[in-house]
C-alpha cells in the first residue's frame, strides 16, 4: 500500500497520519480536512503529507482528493459516515472509522446498522470497510473476542473505562466537551436476550474494587460495543445473552451534577428575557482539551491531580462445564506518559495508536476479510497480529481467569 488518505486531521486522525508518515511501505499521505490550518500543520511536519481542504458534505469532493489512495481512514464525526463509505467505494478504496454514533438523522442502533449494511456493497468490489476503530471501541473489541474465543458459551460481556486524568488547570474532558456532554446526556444501550434496552443516564452506579486503584464508581454509558455486539451475538460472540458499557472518573461526577440541574438540556429556557439553550452554554464555556504539544506542556507544568485510570473487559460464560469468568485489563500510558513518549495527551494516544494499528494492518497486508464489520469480527491472526503491535506501543492486556468450582 503507497498512499492512503486521513480525512479530519484532528486529535486522532493527525496521530495516525504521524504514524503513517513512520512506515517505509507509504509514499504519500493525503491530509484532507475543512480546516485549512491543520492541513498546513500536516504539511510542514510530515514529510510523506499531501494536504488537501475537503468539504466532506460534498462526496465528489471526497473523491477526488482520493485519486489513488487504497485506504480511507475516516477522522470525523459519525454524521459523515455514509459519505465517505460512499465516496470510498467510488474511488476503489477500503475505509476504516472510528465510531458509528451518535448522528443526527438517526438512532444509534439504526446508525450502526447502516454502516454494516455497506458489507455486500464493499465485498462485491473486493474491499475491506472496517468501523469503529479507536481504543474502545476498537482495541476492547478485539480482546473481547480474544476472551469469549476461550468460553465454550459466552452469557455476558461489560466493558468499563475509569478516567481519572485531572489536571490542576481546569481541563475536564480530554477530547471534545460538546461530544462528551452529548454522550453523557445520552441515553445509554445494553443488550439483553437477543433486544436493544435504553435505560437513563448514568443508570445503576456501581463501586467496584480496580487493581491498583481500589474502589470506584462507574456508571451505564452510550456506547458502541453493545450494538455491534449484540448484531453479531450469534455469528461471532457464541450466543452472548447481555452486553454492556460502563464510564466513570471525575468528568462522568461533573456531568452528572450538570445533567441533574438540567445544564445538559438541548431545550432553550428563558434567562432574564433571552432564549438559552443550556447544553449549548455548557459546551461553549468548557474549555477545550489541549491539542498543540505546547499547550499539554503548560497543562503538566502547573501540576496534576490524579494521572490513573481503568479499562477492563469483562467477559463471563462456561468453559468444560464449569461458570468461568475472564478479566482483561488494557494498561497504557497515562497524560505524563503519553506526552513524554510522543508529545500528545493520553486520550490522543491510546485511541489514536490504536486506531493506527488497524491502519497499519492494511499497510502490511494484514486485513484479509472483505465487507464491512466492526473489530471484533476479525479472526485469530488478525488479533494476534494487532495485539503483537499494541505492546510495542506499550499498551498491553493482563488478563485473569476464575472458576467456579461449584
Amino acid at each position: 500500500m503507497k498512499k492512503v488518505m486521513v480525512i479530519g486531521v484532528g486529535a486522532q486522525g493527525s496521530t495516525i497520519a504521524k504514524r503513517l508518515n513512520e512506515e517505509p511501505a507509504i509514499e504519500e499521505i493525503i491530509c484532507a480536512d475543512y480546516d485549512e490550518a491543520a492541513v498546513r500543520e500536516m504539511e510542514t511536519t510530515l514529510s510523506k503529507a499531501k494536504g488537501r481542504r475537503v468539504n466532506a458534505r460534498n462526496i465528489s469532493e471526497i473523491v477526488a482528493a482520493a485519486d489513488g489512495a487504497e485506504l480511507i481512514v475516516n477522522g470525523l464525526a459519525p454524521d459523515f459516515n455514509v459519505n465517505v463509505m460512499e465516496a470510498a467505494l467510488q474511488a476503489g478504496a477500503c475505509y476504516q472509522d472510528m465510531a458509528s454514533g451518535p448522528v443526527a438523522d438517526l438512532g444509534f442502533v439504526e446508525a450502526v446498522e447502516r454502516s454494516l449494511g455497506y458489507d455486500e456493497k464493499f465485498k462485491k468490489k473486493g474491499l475491506t470497510a472496517i468501523i469503529n476503530t479507536g481504543s474502545s471501541p476498537g482495541l476492547a473489541d478485539v480482546v473481547t473476542r480474544g476472551a469469549v474465543e476461550q468460553l465454550d458459551s459466552c452469557e455476558s460481556i461489560e466493558i468499563t473505562v475509569y478516567d481519572a486524568v485531572w489536571s490542576q488547570k481546569f481541563i475536564p474532558f480530554w477530547w471534545s466537551p460538546a461530544t462528551a456532554f452529548g454522550d453523557m446526556a445520552a441515553d445509554p444501550i445494553r443488550y439483553e436476550n437477543g433486544k436493544f434496552k435504553f435505560v437513563k443516564p448514568f443508570n445503576e452506579p456501581r463501586i467496584e474494587y480496580y487493581p491498583g486503584l481500589g474502589e470506584r464508581r462507574t456508571v451505564d454509558h452510550e456506547h458502541e460495543e453493545p450494538v455491534t455486539m449484540g448484531l453479531l451475538a450469534d455469528k461471532f460472540l457464541k450466543g452472548v445473552k447481555f452486553v454492556n458499557f460502563r464510564y466513570g472518573g471525575p468528568a462522568l461526577e461533573l456531568a452528572e451534577a450538570f445533567y441533574k440541574m438540567g445544564l445538559l438540556s438541548d431545550e432553550a429556557i428563558e434567562v432574564k428575557g433571552t432564549r438559552i439553550v443550556p447544553m449549548d452554554l455548557i459546551s461553549r464555556l468548557t474549555p477545550p482539551a489541549p491539542k498543540y504539544p505546547d499547550e499539554i506542556k503548560a497543562v503538566l507544568d502547573e501540576g496534576m491531580i490524579s494521572d490513573e485510570g481503568a479499562f477492563r473487559v469483562r467477559v463471563e460464560g462456561v468453559k468444560n462445564g464449569k461458570k468461568t469468568r475472564i478479566d482483561s485489563f488494557v494498561n497504557s500510558p497515562g497524560l505524563s506518559e503519553a506526552f513524554g513518549k510522543a508529545g500528545i495527551t493520553h486520550e490522543s494516544y491510546v485511541t489514536g495508536q490504536s486506531a493506527f494499528l488497524f491502519t497499519k494492518m492494511f499497510v502490511n497486508n494484514k486485513m484479509t476479510m472483505k465487507g464491512a464489520f466492526p473489530p471484533e469480527a476479525l479472526g485469530e491472526d488478525e488479533r494476534s497480529y494487532y495485539l503483537e503491535e499494541a505492546a510495542k506501543l506499550g499498551i498491553t492486556v493482563d488478563q485473569y481467569v476464575y472458576n467456579r468450582i461449584k
